[in-house]
């Protein structure tokens, strides 16, 4: 026999959970909403990366840091969003080395890490672009420079010289900048080495996968100037990018000028360079080189430009790369080596075009802003790189 109250009772528990249920899940959605979530793997050793500090950083107020959590012994976490039409950048800090990934509220983050280590084998220079052109009396350079880091296990080389450069001694550096793999570009500064004018150090990590390097500076220019290259790491492929109304010269053999079908522009390169000393070469005449224009706008990138620096001078965003269009026509009759050093750098010049047009809202973390650096007074257009 069935005690009324009872059934009376089991039918208001039913009611209570057909509505309770669906509360439930709402609940949870709505927190999931309001919430980045993720997990951090370290690739060096193939675990959950635990113990790590992760931040939350508001990309549309200026970097502003909102949230902070740890990441727990299976390398997950939780950071709450206070805006979540707004966009993130998610900060993995891992023994001092930052890991940025761009998100937003609701998103299931997965990000790699990787163990520091100050030396690391199999760091290459794929591709660096010299690209030179006159402003008056003087000579503006932006030479970018992309590394590759395929250490085996992944390792991120970290310390207070993982890149050296040489520059004229008389030059003045008007900015540098470095972009990690898939990261923005980021304003860093260079230190320069005592007793060595013209030779810098730079403490950027070097993470796996590919890093690039802008240093852009001006120097006083009589019309001509002599360069004689110089490579920290080998160097899989060089090119010189100046007007057609200057003039390219070389004694080494190893430089080839490219077929790129622009009419503003000639393109030296030279392949497969060893470390240390690199073949020289001078440059003379004046002339320009064309803007970006709407090129790198076009491009489509992994992540949305933040405002261009206006400290930037006019001479520097002229002088940025843009070897965007090229004739594929002029390919077709180009070596088997032409087309591979052209091919290279077109896909750097992009990603270049990226990096100097766009500057950092705010280098936080590990990353900071560079101040100019002062250089000697002393006149010389004969200088290493």
């Amino acid at each position: 026999m069935i005690n009324p109250r009872l059934d009376g009772s089991r039918c208001c528990v039913q009611k209570m959970l057909f509505f309770a249920v669906p509360l439930a899940f709402i609940a949870v959605g709505a927190v999931g909403a309001n919430a980045i979530t993720g997990t951090v793997r370290n690739q060096s050793r193939g675990e959950p990366a635990a113990g790590d500090e992760v931040i939350l950083v508001g990309l549309d107020r200026g970097m502003q840091e909102e949230a902070r959590a740890k990441t727990d012994a299976q390398g997950a976490f939780a950071l709450s969003v206070q805006y979540p039409d707004k966009p993130y950048l998610v900060r993995v800090v891992h023994q001092g080395v930052s890991y940025d990934q761009q998100a937003s509220a609701g998103d299931a983050l997965s990000i790699q890490v990787f163990d520091v280590a100050r030396r690391v084998r199999g760091l290459t220079g794929s591709l660096e672009i010299l690209r030179a052109a006159t402003n008056g009396n003087l000579l503006h350079v932006s030479d970018l420079v992309e590394l590759k880091n395929e250490s085996r296990p992944p390792l991120t080389l970290a310390g207070q010289r993982t890149f050296e450069v040489y520059l004229p001694a008389n030059a003045k550096i008007d900015s540098v900048l470095a972009a990690g793999p898939g990261e923005t570009g980021v304003v860093i500064s260079a230190a320069a080495v005592p007793s060595e004018p013209g030779h810098y150090t730079v403490n950027f990590p070097l993470r796996p996968g590919a890093t690039k390097l802008a240093f852009n500076y001006d120097v006083s220019y009589d019309g001509h100037a002599s360069f004689q290259t110089r490579h920290e790491y080998p160097l899989r492929q060089m090119a010189v990018m100046i007007p057609l109304t200057m003039s390219f010269s070389s004694r080494s053999q190893a430089f080839e000028i490219l077929a790129t079908g622009n009419s503003r522009y000639q393109v030296q390169a030279a392949n497969h360079l060893k470390a240390g000393e690199g073949p020289g070469f001078e440059i003379s005449g004046a002339g320009v080189l064309p803007p970006l224009g709407d090129q790198a706008k076009a491009h489509s990138w992994s992540r949305p430009p933040a405002p261009p620096d206006p400290t930037l001078s006019p001479a520097s965003r002229a002088a940025l790369p843009s070897l965007a269009s090229v004739d594929s026509e002029s390919k077709q009759t180009q070596s088997p080596s032409q087309s591979l050093v052209l091919d290279g750098v077109t896909s750097v010049l992009l990603a270049a075009c990226f990096l100097l047009l766009w500057r950092a809202r705010n280098a936080s973390g590990s990353e900071a802003v560079a101040p100019r650096i002062p250089r000697g007074n002393r006149p010389q257009t004969d200088w290493k790189r």
